[in-house]
């Protein structure tokens, strides 16, 4: 727990006296448009016109009060990490019969608690809503955010939450039919007229309806519940278009056309250039500084061993024999390792990549069957054009 004055310590104790259980308010929140669960209590559909369409509900306080010796002394003496993610995101977090899940942000859970606990199978995974997830995380009952969510300056600053580095960045794109007209060359422009249907109560209805307006298109947008619902309507024809994040609608086009549904070319994602930006990455509770440490250098070191050649199939040689001074500290050889002073084993960081892999392997194992090539995206190492950048670990 972060050092606080004797004020303040003074508050939290009479808080704790007069109050057994603090009640978390409830809120809706604006979410990112990869999201696949409900994120709004409408159970019936709305339909808007660009011109009418309302902006999202914006989130009530959230009260957060930090545990006694913080969150990464709960996880130690539980033996397991609490890692919150989509119940149904393609490629990111993909639910399995066994209560595990499959997917970039759920082998981030799995680096995460091979750091901490020396076992990537350490987790409990909790499934939640777009609507929930950021309730479910001020109360405790998850200790950090892998959900496909996208930072914002609300989010960051209203909801008693902080944002980790990033690990993905998106942005929202629309997805049509070829044979109604739509090809790779397809803008907002091209869209006046259309009906389009997304998930109610997200970035991605709002994103839409802004753009649409911006560049003069009337629409008539269709809100449902979860996108999956917004799919059914696509594919019934009941709407002319779907909308959401780029990374949602690859991984349904691909899930499409892996059973037969579609063929290659049938379904058209545009336009070229997202229309937002949706940074996502790992979230948590506020005011525990040595919690957010060991997530954040989790991503920067899987980061820096993508940089670096550093690989779970070479990971023991590379122990053996680091390649450079910097690479012999995350791999935690010699004095000079950093992770001891976080409270972690000295390989803590070691054993995320031999368990789980870098940054690479994770991207590519998860997204590169979707289409999602790192090359020429934002996504790629700095080195090469892209935003993917870590500070030095030393």
């Amino acid at each position: 727990m972060p050092n606080l004055n004797a004020r303040t310590e003074r508050g939290l104790l009479m808080t704790r006296r007069l109050v057994p259980l603090f009640v978390v308010l409830a809120m809706v929140v604006a979410s990112c448009g990869a999201d696949d669960e409900p994120a709004a209590t409408t159970a019936a559909q709305e339909t808007t016109t660009a011109a009418t369409q309302a902006t999202t509900t914006q989130p009530e306080e959230v009260v957060v009060v930090p545990s006694q010796g913080g969150t990464l002394a709960e996880i130690q003496a539980r033996g397991s990490l609490r890692c919150g993610v989509s119940t149904a995101a393609i490629g990111f977090a993909e639910p399995q019969d066994d209560g595990s899940y499959i997917g970039f942000d759920a082998d981030y859970c799995r680096a995460l608690a091979a750091a901490v606990l020396g076992d990537a199978n350490a987790v409990e995974f909790v499934g939640t809503t777009a609507a929930e997830r950021f309730n479910v995380l001020a109360a405790g009952e998850v200790d950090v955010l892998f959900r496909n969510t996208t930072w914002t300056q609300s989010r960051d600053t209203e909801i008693g939450g902080d944002f980790g580095p990033t690990t993905f960045y998106d942005g929202q794109q629309i997805m049509g039919k070829a044979d109604f007209g739509f090809n790779d060359a397809s803008t907002l422009v091209d869209v006046d007229g259309a009906r389009l249907c997304t998930n109610a109560g997200t970035t991605t209805e709002k994103n839409i309806t802004e753009g649409a307006r911006v560049v003069g298109a009337e629409i008539e947008l269709v809100t449902v519940e979860n996108f999956p619902e917004a799919m059914d309507l696509f594919r019934a024809g009941s709407c002319d278009l779907v909308t959401t994040d780029g990374s949602a609608l690859f991984g349904h086009r691909y899930a499409a056309i892996q059973n037969g549904e579609i063929a290659e070319g049938d379904w058209i994602i545009f336009p070229t250039t997202p229309i937002s930006k949706e940074p996502l990455g790992p979230m948590y509770r506020q005011n525990d500084s040595q919690w957010a440490d060991v997530v954040n250098w989790l991503v920067y070191i899987l980061i820096i061993a993508d940089e670096k050649g550093v690989t779970s199939q070479n990971i023991d040689e590379m122990v053996a024999n680091p390649p450079d001074p910097e690479a012999g500290r995350f791999l935690g050889v010699g004095e000079d390792e950093l992770q001891t002073k976080m409270g972690l084993a000295a390989d803590a960081y070691a054993q995320a990549i031999r368990q789980v892999g870098n940054y690479d392997e994770i991207y590519v194992n998860n997204l590169h069957p979707l289409g999602f090539a790192r090359a020429g995206s934002a996504n790629a190492r700095w080195t090469e054009g892209g935003l993917v950048y870590a500070p030095p670990a030393r």
